[in-house]
């Protein structure tokens, strides 16, 4: 795992079915680490085990000398198999996260999905590093789903001592209202023509 990072800002979720290939979504990547992304997490929920672990073993070597930490969907067997910097589990899953970082000996990173205060608490009890918090604000992905919005969002965030990350419907002119918490997006780069200045834009200004 990865010492002496920053905290973590800017997370990129991927999604290879928007790209025509692979190769596609890995230059996409790059350019997002370069434009400051800080954090990645593989989650490819439609690939089998033979074709995640071909996918996370060119993610490691993409992300394995850059200032990034590489993290793994649901998979702590693949994560561990191509050494990645940690895994991610659903709020479903957020009860096995204390025998995940047994099993992981300690080293990785593990965070968790949560939509309520109650699965924040769940996470945080059972030793997550960090955790997402969603719907923040309306998206495409869930049109007319109900969000938290900015004002819960943060007194949800509150309740808990570990770092939340903003996830739904993040956009640079939101950044200010989540008064510095780190952000998490898909498409909002993955989409964008120029990935690079699409991650720029996304990071939160503390001189605003």
């Amino acid at each position: 795992m990865k010492q002496h990072l920053p905290p973590i800002q800017l997370v990129l979720i991927t999604d290879s079915k928007r790209f025509d290939n692979q190769q596609a979504m890995l230059d996409c990547i790059e350019q997002a680490i370069q434009g400051g992304v800080d954090t990645i997490i593989l989650r490819e929920k439609h690939l089998d085990s033979a074709k995640l672990l071909s996918l996370a073993s060119k993610m490691r070597i993409l992300t394995k000398n850059q200032p990034v930490r590489f993290i793994i969907h649901s998979h702590a067997d693949i994560a561990k198999a191509v050494e990645a910097d940690g895994v991610h589990v659903d709020a479903q899953s957020i009860q096995e996260i204390r025998q995940i970082k047994q099993w992981l000996n300690g080293d990785y990173l593990v965070s968790a999905s949560c939509h309520n205060k109650d699965e924040l608490k769940h996470a945080e009890s059972q030793g997550a590093d960090f955790c997402f918090l969603s719907p923040v604000f309306p998206t495409l992905s869930h049109p007319g789903a109900p969000c938290l919005g900015a004002e819960k969002f943060l007194t949800l965030a509150s309740s808990v001592n570990i770092p939340v990350i903003a996830l739904g419907g993040i956009e640079p002119d939101v950044l200010e209202q989540l008064q510095g918490h780190g952000v998490a997006t898909m498409g909002g780069i993955l989409n964008a023509t120029h990935p690079k200045q699409a991650a720029q834009a996304l990071q939160y200004k503390h001189n605003i």
